[in-house]
């Protein structure tokens, strides 16, 4: 190709320019062999994505939605979909790539995937054709690329996916109870894409186009990389101890001219112009731009971007050592500073030049403290407007992490789902079923992001807490797609959501709060007085897409935040009186202070308000309706008293909970660095005495703590009954209605009878009436939460620090991940 003058750092991902101009039209599905590429006419693909998963062309699936965005800009996408990694051989079916290979695990954590929280294997994977297990490896971002790189030396490798991203630090692994090293020197990839990867993928296939080298490419945000020394042209602040950080002097800065000061401070008169509007993602009603990403629409005519603190913000030189509360407490002060008076939308490249240096991988590994410093850090480096670049040394090497890349803006949101996905299955599986994709193929994704911040969670440290939101010309436009490209569909979406139900386009009203926020929740202990939580938008997308004719029935399935949800009753009232199909599922989590604490979740009254209203609005609409909430055992803070008090409370409602979950630590949840070293990361961690969290740890310890959960189990009779003599709690070993178990030899009590599904002891004799029409409007419930591919840094499929499937055992890819999710993983434990 000729040479021509190419920048870097588009702001708008709909601006990056076409890279070949005879590739422009979309291939029926992307190539997995030689003979589909030779019916394109192609003699080479320029990029080829590797998956843990089954090729679905569905944007609900991170290698669908990568490829197909890819392919839009004219680069030639192949795709290698579970291959047998146990040769070279597999990975070079379709030759060298031009460009680069991009690999990710999948939608799901391969080790979630393949194994239960009680680290037993599990027997199918649902993103497998026929619901097979055994079709991608442990760690399969590792191997993965390990057998690339045996296949082609030099051949550059980008990692992607929920397991990349959630281990681009050293992190503590679940399975082999060990501190790991980051997945970047453990693979020998090249460059790491984390959270949703839109705007760093492009930047690194147009970049490589142009003749880069990829060992360049160390500015991009939303990426990590190895090299050799800390990087001139930036000021450090070395955190490696938890005292008060100690200044790193700079050196000259080598990267590229728009990263330089003085072309920063030439933008920023212009966009400061733009800032006082509260955050584009959650603000535009723009409509969709073209399919095309070819076309490069107006840049006025695309909302701002959220505002982001100056390089001399104070946001940007606070203390790394400081908490993420006393965080959010300066950055209300520095609202009404001449500092904070500076805010304006960053340039597209605006990396800040400062870096936090965080404890090595060696001293994670073998000291807790250290461990817990490096939680802390990672927690407070979320928010793209303040975040600072983070490194971590491993060995010689040090992992540099840039700051996230910003939220899509809602035409290029939109552009990307808009792309032309079949909505099926690659024809070569030859209409085998993957349940996973059953799961989703009459859902839609509406949003991505999520501001609740649990700490089992790993959605912050993945996607990041400002929501993004589609326009609602774009969602009635994936609608229509639904109606016409799936096979069989009779008019009933199974879901309208993303990692939470009624996060759509709500956030901080307050630009100058957003810039410098670095709380970790928007909802714990109590909703954000900046936080905009009017549903009404959301109220307006579900009641037009109810108006399409082709609509019979709408259900919401991804989980709603119910202590959201309360602060504006008109979305309750709406969500019950239309979308629910008999039940809804929420998750409370838990019932007591002390757990509740550690996950940040809201106390457990707010589940008795949204309960009442619940049931106003189903009596209103002349329906039965029932709620099913979820509990987890064995989170951090949780002992066996905690779980005591929360079985109580379950048999006083007459609860009895087929679907249970026991906590897994998912790399860079804030509660895996609890269960790990026993310290809370979310406080500051100091040298001395840290606050303790109890830990249920080993196996006997957890199976009793979800034994209790399930106290109705004659098979938990046995270890309930010792667990209470060990507590002094002997008087809840009997027949009266206080009770927990009954006493040995007392008899089983005949479970068949019982509600199995958590409803209420005097709701019993409706089941048999109502037990058959709801049965199919209780499988959908039983998915709760939905896919919604996010980039090659995807999927919510396990993000969730939990092992809930739904019944028939199929792990939800939305996170999903994931996903986490909240895109949640909520699986049933096997």
């Amino acid at each position: 190709m000729p040479e021509q003058t190419f920048k870097k750092h588009y702001q708008n991902i709909l601006d990056y320019p076409g890279f070949r101009k005879d590739g422009r039209g979309s291939a029926p599905f992307l190539p997995m062999s030689r003979k589909e590429m030779t019916a394109l006419g192609w003699d080479f693909c320029d990029i080829i994505l590797v998956s843990g998963d089954a090729y679905v062309d569905h944007p609900s699936f991170c290698t669908a939605i990568i490829g197909r965005y890819l392919e839009a800009f004219g680069f030639r996408v192949g795709v290698i979909a579970q291959p047998d990694w146990k040769s070279r051989d597999a990975f070079m079916i379709l030759g060298r790539p031009r460009l680069f290979f991009g690999v990710t695990a999948g939608n799901m954590d391969s080790m979630i995937n393949h194994y239960t929280a009680e680290r037993r294997i599990r027997s199918d994977d649902a993103y497998t054709p026929g619901n097979v297990a055994g079709k991608r490896p442990d760690r399969a971002t590792v191997v993965y690329t390990q057998r690339i790189k045996e296949a082609y030396k030099g051949i550059p490798v980008v990692l992607g996916g929920i397991e990349a991203s959630l281990r681009r630090f050293a992190h503590y692994d679940y399975w082999s109870d060990t501190v790991k090293n980051s997945v970047l020197p453990d693979s020998k990839a090249d460059i790491l894409v984390y959270g949703n990867g839109e705007r760093p993928i492009i930047e690194i296939a147009w970049r490589l186009s142009q003749g880069e080298d990829i060992k360049s490419l160390t500015d991009i945000r939303g990426t990590a990389v190895m090299l050799g020394e800390l990087p001139p042209g930036f000021t450090g602040i070395d955190a490696r101890k938890p005292e008060a950080g100690i200044p790193i002097p700079p050196r000259k800065n080598p990267y590229c001219d728009l990263c330089s000061r003085n072309d920063r401070a030439q933008t920023a008169p212009a966009q400061s112009q733009t800032s006082s509007q509260p955050a584009s993602p959650t603000s535009s009603q723009n409509p969709s731009p073209s399919l095309s990403l070819a076309s490069s629409p107006d840049p006025t005519a695309a909302p701002a971007q959220s505002p982001a603190v100056s390089s001399h913000s104070a946001a940007s030189s606070e203390n790394v050592s400081s908490s993420a509360s006393s965080s959010a407490a300066s950055s209300a002060a520095s609202a009404a500073s001449p500092a904070a008076s500076s805010v304006h939308a960053p340039a597209p490249d605006a990396i800040p030049e400062k870096y936090v240096l965080m404890p090595s991988a060696e001293e994670v590994k073998k000291d807790r403290l250290s461990y817990a410093q490096a939680a802390h850090l990672m927690l407070l480096e979320t928010n793209p407007y303040c975040a600072r670049c983070l490194a971590q040394a491993h060995g010689s090497r040090y992992v540099w992490v840039n700051p996230p890349s910003f939220p899509l803006t809602t035409p290029e949101y939109d552009a990307v789902y808009e792309l032309p996905f079949r909505r099926v299955p690659h024809p070569a599986y030859k209409g085998e079923r993957i349940p996973a994709y059953d799961m989703i193929k009459e859902s839609v994704s509406i949003m991505r992001g999520c501001f609740g911040g649990c700490s089992f969670c790993s959605i912050t440290a993945h996607e990041g807490k400002i929501i993004q939101s589609r326009s609602e010309d774009s969602v009635v436009h994936e609608v229509t797609e639904v109606k016409d490209k799936t096979p069989g569909f009779k008019g009933v979406l199974s879901d309208l959501g993303g990692p939470s139900a009624n996060m759509y386009r709500l956030g901080c009203s307050d630009p100058r709060a957003q810039a410098s926020c670095r709380r970790p929740s928007c909802l714990y202990p109590e909703p954000c007085r900046k936080l905009n939580t009017d549903h009404s938008s959301l109220i307006e997308l579900y009641r037009r897409i109810r108006s399409l004719p082709f609509i019979r029935r709408v259900f919401i399935a991804s989980g709603v935040r119910i202590d959201l949800a309360l602060r504006d009753p008109e979305y309750i009232r709406e969500l019950v009186t239309h979308h629910v199909g008999g039940l809804l599922k929420i998750a409370p989590e838990h019932t007591e202070p002390e757990v509740l604490s550690r996950m940040l979740k809201p106390a457990i009254s707010g589940y008795d308000e949204f309960k009442k209203l619940f049931d106003r609005y189903s009596a209103e609409a002349g329906k039965k309706q029932y709620l099913i909430p979820y509990f987890m055992s064995s989170h951090p803070g949780s002992d066996l008293k905690s779980m005591i008090r929360l079985a109580l409370w379950l048999k006083k409602r007459g609860f009895e909970l087929d679907q249970v979950q026991n906590y897994i630590p998912t790399p860079m949840a804030g509660a895996a660095a609890m269960y790990y070293t026993g310290m809370n990361p979310y406080e500051r961690i100091k040298s001395g005495d840290n606050s303790e969290v109890f830990v249920a740890k080993g196996d006997i310890a957890r199976k009793r703590q979800k034994a209790i959960l399930r106290y109705h189990d004659p098979a938990n009779f046995a270890v309930i009954r010792e667990a209470l003599r060990e507590l002094g709690m002997e008087y809840l070993i009997g027949t009266g209605p206080d009770a927990l178990v009954p006493p040995p030899g007392a008899g089983d009590r005949n479970s068949a009878s019982r509600p199995r599904y958590g409803f209420e002891r005097e709701e019993r004799g409706r089941r048999e009436d109502t037990g058959r029409n709801n049965a199919r409007n209780n499988d959908r419930m039983k998915n709760l939460g939905r896919s919604a591919g996010a980039g090659f840094g995807d999927s919510r499929g396990n993000s969730r620090g939990n092992d809930r499937r739904p019944s028939g055992k199929m792990p939800h890819p939305d996170s999903r991940n994931g996903a986490s999710g909240k895109h949640k993983n909520r699986n049933k434990d096997r």
